[in-house]
């Protein structure tokens, strides 16, 4: 059956194009832009995934259980059809179970189970579908999905520590900026009332906090809120291009304490995802295009890519990635020391392993460091704000006595 699909790609100079085309397969959609001379970097099909559509959107928990009972089945000897019949029957989310069965009936119709999985893009990916390709030529599809299970259950737990890390002081933040605007925009008018009906000259800190808040709640609070707004709708459309992604991308790398937390989530990353992939019996360059595209971070993907030409010119990982600066030296040095032992796989996830626990060091660091910080900001504004408004009132009760 025919489907429409949209790519998206680099022309032979380098330019992105996008476009759509009938196939009857992704896989004919990458075969006809090659023959075009354009390099595929993204194909999905359009309009909405039929579990989209059905409202059941597919998280990680759904595709983890989805995979461990598929991997129990297959391992205990149920036939593919049989065990993929099951699971469409047993899950829970509507819009997976349905896509699952569209799985099933592609098997049936003599499709290979990673080609089936291909037409659901938004659900399985790239890494996804490669392992289980993998698996069926050699035999080992069991393996390979509690392989796959558990890397989505460990990539998850990493989103989950830097959300985490993210969420705590942008939440105080919020509110301490909000208390901050309430106290000025409405508590201290009053006090200024007061003031003027007193007459006199002002303390210089009360003048600068009665002026701050006419300026906010006036029309320069508006200015102030509409520069904040438009600087943030910038950097977003900024972002959404290939130069911004790459600049923002490296400044976020660059910062002082966030830049290392995210450095090491890159690296945990890169090594779990590139090592599963080998474990897996994916050849190396197929497996370095994958790991760059799911890099998150367009600095990293480029090191990558660039790892990625050099292994495929008969060059080592570890030589172009020690060039790229972009990995600390110790994790160069150990992936040297994996390929000379024909062991890089498990030197892979020992780096994964190790920069696991480097990130929850950091998201502690970084909340312990982030939590006194603010509570002084936050405490040293209020009581500026407060003593501001009571030196007039202390002045007088002077003057009373």
């Amino acid at each position: 059956m025919a489907t429409v699909f949209k790519w998206t790609g680099k022309s032979a100079k380098g330019a992105v194009v996008k476009g759509e085309f009938t196939a009857g397969s992704m896989e004919e959609v990458k075969g006809y832009l090659r023959k075009q001379r354009i390099t595929p970097t993204s194909v999905t099909q359009k309009g909405k995934p039929l579990f989209s559509a059905l409202g059941g959107k597919v998280t990680d928990k759904d595709l983890v259980i989805f995979t461990r009972q598929f991997a129990t089945m297959i391992g205990a000897g149920l036939p593919l059809v049989q065990a993929l019949d099951i699971l469409s029957k047993q899950t829970e989310n509507p819009g997976f179970a349905k896509s699952i069965g569209e799985i099933k009936s592609d098997v049936e119709g003599g499709s290979t189970f990673a080609d089936a999985l291909r037409k659901f893009p938004k659900v399985f990916s790239d890494l996804y579908t490669n392992m289980v390709a993998a698996g069926e030529a050699g035999g080992i599809m069991d393996t390979i999905l509690v392989r796959l299970a558990s890397y989505i259950e460990k990539a998850q737990k990493l989103k989950r520590k830097v959300k985490g890390a993210m969420v705590y002081p942008s939440v105080v933040i919020t509110v301490a900026i909000m208390v901050i605007v309430i106290i000025m925009v409405f508590v201290v008018p009053t006090f200024a009332k007061m003031f003027t009906q007193l007459g006199g000259t002002l303390p210089m800190p009360t003048q600068i906090i009665i002026d701050l808040s006419k300026f906010l709640g006036g029309i320069g609070g508006l200015i102030m809120l509409g520069s904040i707004i438009a600087i943030i709708v910038g950097i977003v459309q900024f972002r959404r291009t290939e130069t911004g992604q790459m600049v923002t991308d490296r400044i976020i790398l660059r910062l002082p304490v966030v830049g290392i937390l995210f450095r090491k989530v890159a690296v945990a990353k890169f090594t779990r995802t590139l090592g599963t992939l080998i474990s897996s019996g994916v050849p190396i360059l197929d497996g370095l295009n994958i790991t760059a595209k799911t890099a998150g971070n367009r600095v990293i993907e480029k090191a990558v890519m660039e790892v990625r030409q050099g292994v495929s010119e008969g060059r080592t990982i570890a030589e172009p990635l020690t060039q790229s600066k972009v990995f600390p030296p110790m994790v160069t040095q150990m992936i040297a020391v994996g390929e000379s032992t024909g062991a890089l796989d498990n030197m892979l996830g020992k780096i994964a392993d190790f920069y696991d626990e480097e990130v929850d060091q950091a998201v502690g660091n970084l909340t312990s460091m982030i939590e006194p910080v603010l509570m002084i900001f936050l405490g040293g504004t209020i009581g500026f704000i407060v003593v501001a408004m009571y030196l007039p009132i202390f002045k007088l009760i002077t003057l009373v006595k």
